[in-house]
């Protein structure tokens, strides 16, 4: 454990995780960030970077299934050595990488009842580990809507809420992406019932295309206009 008397607690790169339902442009939050950009795809879905010259691609392939955890290793090892290099990490998309992670846990556990157990450890390793990597992280994920069990929140990012706590207990923001007519916005509002914090900022609903700018007065206005 290290000690910092008297607050001096070094600031540090924020943590970001988005979920939403496909389509709503999840990924393409990335370009949003200055710097050398490492986008490790667990579903495939490149096309939103392509051509871009501030971003360089990890797809998975069928044979690192088997050997996902480790793989997840190596890239995480690889990019915290080449911060010099890299600023910002995505992880696209951890609904994806959860399944993957789960089969593997199952395959070769012989005790089913501390699979998911197994799961949310090493997710929450995996979060720990990022919040100490000095990058910038942007890790999105699917949504469930959960319009027959509404005691859970409408909207919840499709993983084991206990994995999902887990892995984003060291996340500064975690918002909900969706498409209000032709406006895309971000809910980070734990109080309209889904998954959300910020720990930013004050701000609760958010253009999509203002995740990373700094909190003004003028859109302090527009946010309670919205929520009015």
């Amino acid at each position: 454990m290290k000690f910092y008397p008297d607050g001096k607690v070094p600031e540090q790169p924020h943590l970001y995780f988005i979920y939403g339902a496909g389509g709503t442009g999840k990924t393409s939050l990335l370009n949003q960030f200055e710097g050398k950009k490492l986008l490790i795809s667990f579903d495939l879905s490149t096309n939103v970077v392509l051509g871009r010259k501030d971003t360089d691609v990890g797809m998975l392939e069928e044979s690192d299934k088997e050997v996902i955890q480790e793989k997840v290793d190596e890239i995480l090892e690889y990019a915290v050595a080449n911060k010099d290099k890299y600023e910002i990490l995505c992880l696209d998309n951890m609904s994806a990488l959860q399944n993957l992670v789960l089969e593997n846990i199952d395959g070769k556990s012989r005790d089913g009842r501390q699979n998911y157990q197994k799961l949310q450890l090493w997710f929450r390793e995996k979060g720990m580990y990022l919040r100490n990597s000095g990058l910038t992280v942007l890790a999105t994920a699917h949504e469930i809507d959960n319009k027959g069990n509404l005691d859970k929140g409408r909207y919840n990012p499709d993983m084991n809420d206990k994995t999902f706590n887990a892995f984003t207990s060291t996340f500064d923001f975690v918002g909900r992406l969706y498409k209000n007519g032709k406006e895309r916005l971000i809910d980070c509002d734990p109080a309209t019932g889904n998954q959300g914090k910020n720990r930013i900022d004050d701000r609760t609903l958010i253009p999509a295309g203002d995740l990373l700018k700094k909190e003004t007065e003028e859109n302090k206005e527009n946010e309670v206009e919205k929520h009015d």
